[in-house]
């Protein structure tokens, strides 16, 4: 049950955070802080309202799915995609959290594997893995070069 919860919380900030970074334009790190900060207040203010395993970690957790949330719409475009990326945050915080004891940035390592392997979904599941694959990556590079000249 409480792994459940934590896994929720994953989806949820990752969605919040997205929905107000995206719909509310208010942007990326404004987004996560706002979610990060709705989370510290409410389980400071009702330190009680949980167990306490679920008030050490739910807070982690949210700024983790902050973290997924804060990617573009370029990169995460779907609440689908998000969602399945903060289930992959959950599930990776639950099995690996022991792992990345004394490193920083374990978090933000968690998000970005999350947020890969969404990414990575279509060109698993497609036939041309190779062909859509060097069509993304020319896409990118001339994307990001045609910017640049702009």
């Amino acid at each position: 049950m409480q792994n459940a919860a934590l896994m929720i919380t994953a989806i949820l900030s990752a969605l919040l955070t997205q929905h107000i970074h995206i719909r509310f334009k208010q942007g990326p790190v404004r987004a996560s802080a706002v979610v990060a900060l709705f989370v510290a207040a409410t389980l400071h203010f009702f330190p009680n309202l949980l167990s306490p395993f679920l008030t050490q970690h739910i807070p982690m957790v949210a700024i983790g799915g902050s973290f997924i949330g804060m990617a573009t719409s370029d990169r995460l475009s779907t609440y689908l995609g998000t969602a399945f990326a903060g289930l992959v945050l959950g599930i990776i915080y639950l099995h690996t959290s022991t792992y990345f004891d004394g490193y920083g940035g374990a978090l933000g390592t968690a998000a970005c594997i999350s947020v890969l392997v969404v990414m990575s979904i279509p060109y698993l599941t497609s036939k041309r893995k190779l062909t859509v694959g060097f069509l993304q990556l020319r896409r990118v590079l001339l994307k990001d070069k045609h910017k640049r000249r702009a």
